[in-house]
């Protein structure tokens, strides 16, 4: 049971400070990000840095086939299931130096501060460090999560990356093993919960002058390629009613993706973020255009929603513009509930410690939404300068950076005692 001294404990803020910083020292960038991709040197060199300081704070540590990094703290009662804290190392290019690598050092710091107060718990402990989170060089994301759960597939295992390496090769090097890929999966009798702390990535927490973030629901995310065929003709001799014009009906569809979320659409976000046009001539009419549309929502009914809307007006556009529109469904992410008691838990720790908090939605994705698949989840957040995240500019306050920690510690130690029994 949670003793008086626990809820008095706190992980050491300083060195969770400088153990930030010396992560971000490998792979960082001329203007103060890092680039520290999955596969890649600086991930190694990153992973063997983590991997000692989970062995300093006194973890059994050990890499899995899915090259996952996970330290184990042994429970006091045999019988019961670990409860998990994680989150990844990896970046994408040029990102911050916190998005990811803050919950894992901070889930260090809370298993060092157990050990350094000799604090038993009735739960073990487990802690992982989840491989290649970001999808780096075109490879699937939340690599390790989905091998934690057992929902990689062959694809995945036989894929090659967009620099022409096998996947099988990439994770060897970092120490797994895709033909013992099975080994990496736990069961659901093996995870008590997960608890993932994180920065928000969004202004919501800095807007509202509030120190946590209770999590509700982790957005699920569909991506649609989108291709649009049109003419590509002479823009001096081409009449404008006999144009087909890839690009004014790729404008289109843009909207139309737009108005999927604003100003009444069904889904919370949608965003054309990336496009391409051929032959990309300034007097040549598009006679083709690609892009990719973005839709994120906390309901799966609403995604189904706004794709099956999108593919009504998309043929509307077509038969305007004469051109050819398709719009097809890439594997997306399915959007997740936080469980309501670790809800609960996060609300408990922070008003132990005169934290104001916060329920709000989840934008991004997370390594927490795919461990739902096999346990229940809660993440906390904590306040991100402007917003600002996968930019050298993210930030987060150092107070607010402590202050998550120790709720961590504390949402960790109020689980245990609630749902862990006496000794």
């Amino acid at each position: 049971m949670t003793t008086r001294s626990g809820r008095a404990m706190r992980v050491a803020g300083d060195r969770l400070l400088a153990n930030i910083q010396s992560l971000a020292k490998i792979g960082a960038t001329a203007d103060g990000g890092v680039t520290r991709l999955a596969f890649t040197a600086e991930d190694a060199r990153g992973r063997e840095l983590v991997r000692d300081l989970m062995i300093e704070a006194g973890l059994e540590t050990r890499i899995d086939s899915a090259a996952n990094i996970i330290g184990y703290r042994p429970g006091e009662r045999q019988d019961l299931p670990a409860l998990m804290l994680g989150s990844h190392i990896d970046t994408v290019p040029n990102g911050g130096t916190l998005d990811g690598a803050y919950g894992v050092l901070a889930a260090i710091e809370v298993a060092r501060a157990l050990n350094d107060h000799d604090t038993p718990m009735s739960h073990p402990l487990a802690i992982v460090a989840f491989n290649n989170e970001e999808g780096a060089f075109g490879t699937r994301g939340m690599w390790g999560a989905h091998a934690l759960v057992g929902a990689l597939d062959d694809a995945d295992l036989a894929a090659v990356d967009d620099r022409g390496r096998p996947v099988a090769d990439l994770l060897f090097e970092m120490g797994g093993d895709a033909g013992q890929i099975d080994r990496a999966g736990w069961s659901a009798d093996r995870v008590a919960a997960y608890l993932e702390l994180h920065i928000e990535q969004g202004p919501v927490l800095e807007s509202r002058n509030v120190a946590i973030g209770v999590v509700e629901a982790i957005t699920g995310r569909s991506t649609l390629d989108i291709s649009v065929r049109g003419k590509a003709s002479h823009a001096g001799t081409t009449p404008m009613e006999l144009r087909q014009d890839a690009l004014v009906a790729a404008a289109q569809v843009i909207l139309a993706v737009r108005d999927l979320a604003y100003p009444d659409g069904p889904v919370r976000v949608a965003t054309v973020g990336s496009l391409s046009l051929a032959p990309n001539a300034w007097n040549v009419v598009p006679g083709a255009v690609t892009m990719q549309a973005d839709l994120r929502d906390v309901s799966d009914v609403a995604m189904r929603q706004a794709i099956s809307r999108l593919r009504g007006e998309v043929l509307e556009i077509a038969m305007r513009t004469g051109t050819a529109i398709e719009v097809e469904s890439q594997r997306g992410v399915t959007a997740v509930s936080c469980d309501p008691g670790l809800r609960d838990v996060i609300v408990e720790a922070s008003e132990s410690l005169d934290l104001s908090h916060l329920s709000l939605p989840s934008g991004a994705g997370h390594d927490a939404q795919v461990i739902g698949r096999i346990a229940p989840i809660g993440m906390i957040f904590v306040p991100s300068k402007g917003g600002v995240s996968h930019t050298p500019e993210e930030c987060s306050a150092e107070d607010d950076l402590i202050a998550g920690a120790n709720v961590l510690l504390q949402s960790v130690l109020t689980y245990d005692e609630r749902y862990g029994g006496t000794f």
